[in-house]
């Protein structure tokens, strides 16, 4: 019966998730949901839900129950009358492309439809307490309300409807059709961005319009490893592209609200993101649309890889996305292990033996130094995206 609300969870794919309808109970020390019906149903069911859109990302379990009969519930102490969303922090979103991919777009998935009337219910808080802080601005761009520390609400709070986890379809993107409540892109999601972080540029230069201005072109800083070694030649070659080059570390915005919009706000500025394949690319989406992200991909048979967590977001996103393969002769690989050792002999028997492999000699060992001569045609593919626009 409809009046008794319904549970239907979806646990395909890589993440597990409820939407939980009708009387709706949460429980903050005992990580729980439950619905209870207004009348007597035949059965008590449960399902064990992960709160964090990849499974294997160990959080503590949301227990969600529908229960037989109204005798067993707990009254309520707190009443809302909107829906809410809950959701885990932790797993791999200390990293700042896990951070969006994993929570910030399927949670702007699962909440956009209620434009603010929406509360967010946090567990595993305690293990990232900076996360909640740094994500503010985009945080209250959902939701007009304080969030719920779940390990820490002794309250029962009764809810019209709870969705427990968040869903991702797509690394760093979203699948219009699967948007509940009505189709939503990523670039709904960049101008959302736009606007909680008070962007100022909704169009990347037109040459096309102004022949006269030189584009902007961000060049990314790593600081540890997977350098570009030779950036200021780099840089060179893009300002004789007839770009303006600007080479500059970018920290994921730090631990602040404030730095991580003020980074967002540097970014937008730009027209060209290019860096070598890492988390820091996750900037390109405070680029304007219509602008280039370019993406270095280091040696080691790693395109795949590389364009999995880059190319179809950035495409999706509206920006023009081109990415660059080091040779052998341009890792430090070559100098390092020599033309003889299987990582730059046979990549392939290196993918074979595992990803810890595959990470330790291609991502955190190697550096490159670009040839600017082979690199040439692709800033020129860049500018001229710019010119056609």
């Amino acid at each position: 019966a409809t009046e008794n609300g319904k549970v239907v969870c979806n646990m395909e794919g890589r993440s597990d998730t409820c939407e939980v309808d009708g009387d709706v109970r949460t429980n903050g020390t005992a990580l729980s949901v439950t619905l209870v019906p207004a009348a007597s149903w035949p059965e008590r069911h449960e399902w064990m839900i992960n709160p964090y859109s990849r499974r294997f990302a160990s959080l503590r379990k949301v227990t969600v129950t529908q229960l037989q009969d109204r005798a067993a519930a707990p009254p309520c102490t707190v009443t809302h009358d909107m829906p809410a969303v809950l959701f885990g922090i932790g797993g791999y979103a200390a990293n700042y492309w896990h951070a969006y991919a994993d929570i910030l777009v399927p949670l702007f998935v699962a909440s956009r439809r209620y434009h603010g009337e929406v509360t967010f219910l946090v567990s595993n808080i305690q293990f990232r307490p900076r996360w909640l802080v740094k994500y503010r601005a985009f945080l209250q761009g959902l939701s007009n309300y304080d969030l719920v520390d779940m390990d820490g609400d002794a309250q029962v709070r009764c809810f019209p409807r709870v969705t427990v986890g968040l869903r991702l379809d797509k690394e760093l993107s979203i699948v219009p059709e699967l948007v509940p409540g009505g189709r939503l892109s990523m670039a709904d999601f960049t101008g959302f961005l736009r606007e909680a972080y008070a962007l100022p540029r909704g169009a990347a230069a037109s040459l096309a319009r102004e022949p006269e201005k030189k584009p902007r072109l961000l060049l990314i800083h790593r600081g540890h490893y997977r350098r570009i070694l030779n950036e200021p030649e780099v840089a060179r070659a893009a300002e004789e592209a007839g770009f303006e080059a600007v080479v500059t570390e970018l920290r994921g915005g730090g631990d602040t609200p404030e730095g991580e919009v003020e980074q967002a706000r540097v970014v937008n500025s730009f027209d060209v993101v290019l860096g070598l394949h890492g988390a820091g690319l996750t900037n390109a989406m405070f680029l304007p649309p219509g602008g280039v992200l370019i993406q270095v991909v280091p040696y080691g048979n790693m395109e795949d890889i590389a364009r999995a967590e880059f190319s179809e977001p950035a495409t999706d996103m509206g920006l023009r996305y081109l990415d660059y393969s080091v040779g052998a002769e341009e890792s430090s690989l070559m100098e390092t292990l020599g033309p003889e050792h299987p990582a730059v002999k046979d990549p392939a028997s290196v993918h074979r033996s595992g990803w810890d492999k595959v990470f330790e000699l291609y991502l955190a060992k190697q550096n490159v130094r670009i040839n600017v001569t082979r690199f040439a045609p692709t800033l020129a593919q860049a500018l001229d995206h710019l010119r056609r626009q």
